[in-house]
Formats: structure tokens, C-alpha cells, sequence
């Protein structure tokens, strides 16, 4: 081989080399809160399993999780790629203590996955029948600390009822399997893998009709640097919500796989939140919505009351052009 064409040699052997450095390139893996856990993540169990986020540019090779809140958004922002779709509650307080972050898309806008359950003999079928009873919710300044004290103070037995936070969603069903509480907080998956063992007393979006759960969030300044790569995220997970809608049997298929239920249990947890056709946003951002939030929030002393510039920490620029307010 002549220099000449083993210099041309290396020269295409670099370009290949930088090549590799495209979005296709990146593997890595999403941060999405209560994934496997809460109905927050099935948008991006099908766009990974359809190959939304591949024909996208990206190799997505799973998600990370967490138990929510601050730990959920401090995992996004030191990952690879420092985005997550996070708890709008956890956002606002990152926000709020400094946090770099910029919310970029719309995740879930409604509570229907949030229900309050009963035993089956109880008598309790709406938030007034709780007079006198134990109400059990997650944790003091939590959206189930919020929910349930507005469903209280409607229907005005607040000061008849007796609260008590209980953890998590297995410890809570325990403790009402137990007789420690009256009623307690409940969510898809586990609401239809328990549905045989308790009945709903009342829902959440009966209570609140429209609240922003989660939200997707990205570092500021690698959204300033990696524009196209935030797309992409966006794109595979509205094609994800997409292919819910139009798709349900298969969505479920593959929910179960993803998430290791019963296909059964699958079908009815989609089944329940689909009933809400807005319950996963395609990437808009519904400001009132999140003002709600953040009504909620300031109701159970969990954020200082005040104005908050919803503007100024989003950006819409990456939504497709039927996503964006402005």
C-alpha cells in the first residue's frame, strides 16, 4: 500500500470514527420515576420495545428509577444524558432551591391512576363517608397529602377525620389489610393486581380533575449544547403515547413484559387511566394543570407561597408545532 492511500486510509477510518459519535451512537439509559412501578413510564416501555427511540437516533438501553421526589431529579441531572421525567412537585422544588434544570415536555396531566381503596365490607364510598374513620396517605407534603385534604375539606369532614402517612403503596394496603386505616391511597399496577381485595371508596380525578404529576426535565446547559438529542427523547416518547391510544391490546402485551405483571392486570391498569384520554400529555404542557400542582403544594406548606414563573424555567422549542402554547 502506497503512503498516499494509507494516509487515505486513516482519514476515512477517522471519519468513521466520528461518525460513531453521532445520536445513534449514544447508549444509555433514561431516568423516569416509579418506573416498573407507576403508570408514568408505559410511553417509554413501547417506545423502547417498538424501537421508536432507535428510529429517533438513539440506543436506549433501559431506564433508571427511584423511589421519586428529589432523589428521582438528582439521578436525571448526574446521568449521562441528564433528563428524566420526574415529579412536577420535585421539579418545582429543584427549581426553586437553584437546580439548573429547564422543563422541556408534558408527562402525565391527571390523576387517574390515583384512587383511595377501601376493605370490601366497608361502607365508605365517597370522602364525606370518612367521618369518624383513618384515612391513610404516603407521606406529610405529598401529592396524596394534598389530594386527600382537598377531598376532605370539599366535602367538609376534615376535622372529622383522622390521617395518618403510611409509606408506601404495599405498606399502606397492610396497614389497611390490618385495620389500621379505614381507607388508604392506591395506584395502577397494584389498584388491579389488589382489585379482588378491596373496593374503591373514591377517585382522585373525581376530586381534582385536572393535575400535572410529572413533567420532563433536562439539564439547562446540555439542552443548550444537545438540542437534537432532547428531541429525539421527546419524539420516541410521543410516538410511545401515540401507539398507546391507537394500540391498547398490544400496549398492554407489552406493559406485562416491561413491568412483569399479569397480562390481565396489565390490560385493566391501562384500561383505568386510558379513561382519561389526556392522562399521558404527547408533550404539552398544561400550565393550569401545573398551576394546580402547585396550588396543592402550597396548601400542604410543602412550597412557599408565591408567584412562580412557569415561563421562565420551560421551553417549548423542541414540542412539535400542534404541543406548543406559544
Amino acid at each position: 500500500m502506497t503512503p498516499r492511500i494509507t494516509r487515505l486510509a486513516r482519514r476515512l477510518a477517522a471519519a468513521a470514527c466520528l461518525m460513531g459519535t453521532t445520536l445513534a451512537a449514544q447508549a444509555a439509559t433514561l431516568t423516569v420515576t416509579h418506573w416498573g412501578q407507576g403508570m408514568y413510564g408505559v410511553p417509554f416501555a413501547i417506545a423502547l420495545e417498538k424501537g421508536y427511540f432507535k428510529e429517533a437516533g438513539l440506543d436506549i438501553t433501559g431506564f433508571m428509577t427511584s423511589p421519586g421526589g428529589g432523589t428521582t431529579v438528582r439521578n436525571a441531572m448526574a446521568s449521562e444524558i441528564p433528563y428524566g421525567e420526574v415529579a412536577l412537585p420535585a421539579a418545582i422544588a429543584a427549581i426553586q432551591q437553584g437546580s439548573p434544570l429547564t422543563i422541556i415536555h408534558g408527562g402525565v396531566l391527571g390523576l387517574a391512576d390515583l384512587q383511595w381503596a377501601a376493605r370490601p365490607d366497608s361502607k365508605i364510598a365517597k370522602p364525606a363517608d370518612l367521618a369518624g374513620a383513618t384515612l391513610g396517605y404516603s407521606s406529610p407534603k405529598s401529592v396524596t397529602d394534598m389530594v386527600s385534604t382537598l377531598a376532605l375539606t370539599q366535602a367538609g369532614v376534615m376535622d372529622k377525620t383522622r390521617r395518618t402517612a403510611v409509606g408506601s403503596v404495599s405498606a399502606g394496603m397492610t396497614a389497611l389489610r390490618e385495620k389500621a386505616v379505614d381507607a388508604v391511597y392506591i395506584t395502577e399496577p397494584i389498584l388491579s393486581q389488589q382489585k379482588d381485595k378491596i373496593r374503591v371508596a373514591f377517585r382522585s380525578d373525581a376530586v381534582v380533575p385536572r393535575m400535572t404529576q410529572t413533567v420532563g426535565v433536562v439539564r439547562t446547559d446540555y439542552l443548550e449544547k444537545n438540542a437534537d438529542t432532547v428531541r429525539a427523547i421527546i419524539t420516541a416518547r410521543r410516538k410511545g403515547v401515540a401507539f398507546i391510544h391507537a394500540n391498547p391490546e398490544e400496549a398492554a402485551t407489552i406493559l406485562a413484559k416491561h413491568y412483569k405483571l399479569e397480562p390481565e392486570v396489565a390490560r385493566a391498569a391501562l384500561a383505568t387511566v386510558m379513561a382519561d384520554k389526556d392522562y399521558w400529555s404527547l408533550g404539552r404542557l398544561d400550565y393550569a394543570g401545573m398551576a394546580e400542582m402547585l396550588k396543592g403544594l402550597v396548601l400542604v406548606k410543602a412550597v412557599e407561597s408565591g408567584e412562580f414563573d412557569w415561563k421562565r424555567v420551560s421551553n417549548e422549542a423542541l414540542l412539535p408545532d400542534d404541543q406548543r402554547s406559544r
